[in-house]
């Protein structure tokens, strides 16, 4: 036996309530925390830059699923999986039926969830929710090209940045800022 994650299917707005519910459940001893080491609601970091403001907030990337990292033993399965599953809220996990073993989810499809989340240190991803288009004209807000204005040449989603064409010294000059140091005008 060994642990490994797996996905727990839930009514969509109730996976908050269910993972206080198993931990209040392991807390209470009613599951062998053995067994259930480990629940969290995969959750990512958004930044919304509006009115010139920068506001963040956490936005759930599975709503409805609910990853649970499990050392299920070979005897016994049955009666955690389906004490699990009695929770208000859980229709069962993921790819199984109920009388089936569940299965888990891979290595490295764990490691994404939780590097996206932000729950394996490294990297954290921050999502920014701002649509820019090529052509819109900006003002930088912040770093070395702070109150320059400008149109934007391109825009890469991938690396979060954006090419802007500012006036400098008399001339168009091409600066490549984060979407985070750009507000439309």
């Amino acid at each position: 036996m060994s642990k490994q994650w797996y996905i727990l299917h839930t009514y969509t707005g109730y996976e908050g309530k269910i993972e206080r519910t198993l931990n209040s459940m392991l807390e209470a001893k009613e599951i062998d925390g053995n067994v259930l080491t480990n629940v969290k609601v995969p959750v990512e970091e958004v930044v919304e830059i509006k009115d010139g403001k920068k506001r963040s907030r956490k936005n759930k990337f599975l709503p409805g699923y609910i990853m649970l990292e499990m050392d299920l033993p070979d005897l016994g399965w049955k009666a955690i999986c389906s004490q699990i599953r009695r929770i208000q809220g859980v229709t069962g996990f993921v790819g199984t039926n109920p009388n089936v073993r569940p299965r888990p989810i891979t290595a490295d499809e764990a490691k994404n969830l939780l590097l996206k989340s932000g729950e394996i240190k490294g990297e954290k991803q921050v999502h920014i929710k701002q649509s820019f288009a090529v052509g819109d004209t900006v003002k930088i807000t912040d770093g070395p090209f702070a109150t320059f204005s400008g149109t934007i040449e391109e825009v890469n989603p991938e690396k979060d940045r954006l090419r802007v064409m500012v006036q400098i010294f008399g001339r168009a000059t091409p600066v490549e800022v984060s979407l985070l140091q750009a507000e439309k005008i």
